[in-house]
């Protein structure tokens, strides 16, 4: 099944390729592999949230995190098909490096950064089994609680 036909049977819509916030290109091609720099989860040009990943007031729910690590990916998946100019030359899925903005307490980063990793595999298959970090920081780009960055593999 083509990876449009699988969106489709989704019910995913890949957003728009999210411009750069700073001096970098959504994603580059690099042999047979696409790197796409850290993505936001971005919709419509603004953060649906804000703010540390945790449990408590003022902070972003790890359920809601998981979310927006998924949009992030959809973001990535955008910004890869736009760089190779045809969403089916993707085939797969080599590596997803998550980033989770968090309370020092907060050890759930792999649940959040599954956000990216459930969707990628949902899309593609076997071929979205990829290798994978998932990392607790500080703070990130305009504080967001996540980014994901991903390698996919093309034809």
């Amino acid at each position: 099944m083509s990876i449009a036909a699988r969106l489709s049977e989704l019910g995913i819509e890949l957003p728009s390729v999210v411009p750069p916030v700073a001096s970098y290109v959504p994603a580059i091609v690099h042999g047979d592999l696409v790197y796409t720099s850290g993505q936001l989860p971005m919709v419509s040009g603004a953060l649906p949230a804000t703010g540390k990943v945790g449990e408590g007031d003022g902070l972003v729910a790890a359920s809601d995190a998981k979310n927006l690590a998924r949009q992030s990916a959809l973001n990535a998946l955008a910004a890869a098909a736009a760089v190779v100019g045809d969403i089916e030359r993707l085939v797969g899925v080599v590596k997803v490096t998550g980033f989770v903005a968090s309370v020092p307490e907060f050890t759930g980063q792999p649940g959040v950064i599954n956000g990216a990793s459930d969707v990628l595999g949902d899309i593609f298959g076997d071929a979205g089994r990829h290798a994978r970090s998932a990392v607790g920081v500080p703070v990130l780009p305009l504080d967001s609680p996540v980014e994901v960055e991903v390698v996919f593999s093309i034809a």
